[in-house]
């Protein structure tokens, strides 16, 4: 299974159960006062303070973490990739941090053994997508491209929490894939059962574009789309896949669907852990690649609102400039 490091479990750490319950198990639970009662385990609450399962040797927590490992008798290291949509680094792998070796804990008894994988579950739609647009407005993400990619069927809003929801399809447009990113906090996961081999793509003006450019995330291949968009840097007419975090699997696995793409252009974070998995995908065989991270801020949205920040003092200062009446 690998190992996590001390960054990822407190990462993983933050997300409360109640938010993770209402996200992708809120069709198990039924509210019950100022709370949550599973439906087959009625003696299993949950609410803003955290979990108490009464009748199953007083399982209790607060953290979406510890539900995962008491609930559902997860252990620690495939918790906190489950929760973070990330995968564990494997011995030899050097972490972007120091990492330690968690022990799995053991399934609390009576606690229902870890399935193979979870069924793909998406989130209940909200009725409109008008708090995801004003997010990705306010990460300086173009409005018609946001707007693009809910009339594509790749984008929408969740019912509770009003995630954003970003979608990876198959070969035949059946979603197979959701990467789900709080608009009022940092909440970020993919969703139960998402195969990562569908990644979420920004597919290019021409259809015999032999280029595409790797992101790690959603955000960061429209932001990327954005800055093009804008004028900043050189249009880009390809492919833009993100990852889904640092896994290769939507990689290799769209390398597989498009033979007719040679160049690749590893647009992953500019940190370790993106120069990190920059070095494996340079490593694929078959193909030919160039490095580009981005030019200031760990990803493509920092560089984003950087570039807005500059453009916005610029025009202030010329108009404070100008010639006086």
């Amino acid at each position: 299974m690998g190992y996590v490091t001390k960054d990822q479990i407190e990462r993983a750490r933050q997300y409360p159960v109640l938010d993770y319950v209402l996200s992708y198990e809120a069709g198990q639970y039924k509210r019950v006062g100022s709370g949550y009662r599973n439906r087959e385990h009625p003696s299993l609450a949950v609410s803003e303070r955290g979990f108490f399962w009464h009748s199953n040797g007083e399982i209790k927590g607060k953290t979406a973490l510890d539900y995962l490992t008491g609930v559902h008798g997860y252990g620690l290291v495939e918790a906190v990739c489950l929760l973070l949509g990330e995968i564990p680094y494997e011995k030899g792998d050097k972490p972007p941090t120091a990492a330690v070796t968690p022990r799995a804990r053991s399934p609390t008894p009576q606690a229902k053994p870890p399935p193979e994988r979870l069924p793909f579950a998406l989130p209940i739609r909200y009725k409109d997508n008008k708090r995801v647009i004003a997010y990705l407005q306010s990460r300086g993400i173009d409005r018609d491209l946001i707007l693009d990619c809910i009339e594509r069927g790749v984008l929408f809003e969740s019912q509770h929490y009003h995630n954003a929801v970003f979608l990876g399809k198959d070969e035949k447009g059946k979603t197979r894939y959701a990467a789900l990113r709080g608009t009022t906090s940092s909440f970020m996961r993919d969703a139960d059962g998402s195969d990562k081999r569908y990644g979420f793509i920004l597919p290019p003006d021409n259809p015999n574009s032999h280029t595409a450019a790797i992101f790690e995330a959603p955000i960061d291949a429209l932001s990327h789309q954005t800055i093009c968009k804008q004028g900043f840097i050189p249009p880009f007419d390809g492919w833009r896949l993100s990852l889904g975090g640092v896994s290769l699997a939507a990689l290799e696995h769209f390398i597989e669907r498009h033979p007719e793409i040679k160049h690749y252009i590893i647009c992953t974070d500019n940190d370790e852990a993106g120069e990190l998995v920059a070095s494996k995908i340079v490593e694929i065989p078959g193909i030919t690649t160039e490095r580009s991270p981005p030019a200031m801020g760990n990803d493509w949205n920092d560089a984003l609102q950087t570039i807005q920040r500059v453009e916005r003092i610029r025009d202030r200062t010329r108009h404070s400039d100008g010639p006086s009446l």
